[in-house]
């Protein structure tokens, strides 16, 4: 069995690989922790403004005590080629009326789904990046993302 050939990564490309896989992925995975055990979950973003992404939950999921409890996660987008790009940050409550409005104004499913912006259930976290990394697949090396 032969290694794969890997193509190499431009540094001065990376952002642009990176942000190309997440534009790929509809469905990222969001890890958080539940005391010592890590827990693996599909979400759906309902903004991406660059390596910042806002993903709605409902107040009575799990993840809402988990990222109550540590607001670390991590978010891991795959592209149809394997590439794959990991943004490593915090979570946050976003508590902005305009944020919150322009999210729930631009997504039909969670009007659809919750009624009403006042929807006492809603919560939308913000996940702030504190690193993002692009690696090809079969490279297995990480390539750092700079963060503006």
């Amino acid at each position: 069995m032969t290694k794969p050939t890997v193509e190499p990564v431009d540094p001065a490309k990376v952002t642009d690989l990176a942000l190309a896989v997440i534009a790929a992925d509809r469905f990222p995975h969001l890890a958080t922790v539940d005391g010592d055990q890590p827990h693996l979950r599909p979400v759906s973003p309902v903004r991406t403004d660059g390596f910042t992404v806002y993903v709605a939950n409902l107040r009575s999921y799990h993840k809402t005590i988990e990222i109550a409890a540590n607001p670390k996660v991590e978010l891991c987008y795959l592209d149809d080629r394997h590439d794959q790009v990991r943004i490593t940050g915090v979570a946050e409550v976003v508590t902005e009326a305009d944020v919150l409005q322009q999210i729930w104004d631009s997504n039909p499913l969670l009007r659809q789904y919750l009624g009403s912006i006042d929807n006492p259930q809603l919560i939308v976290y913000r996940i702030r990046p504190a690193r993002v990394r692009f690696m090809r697949e079969w490279a297995l090396d990480y390539h750092n993302v700079p963060l503006d």
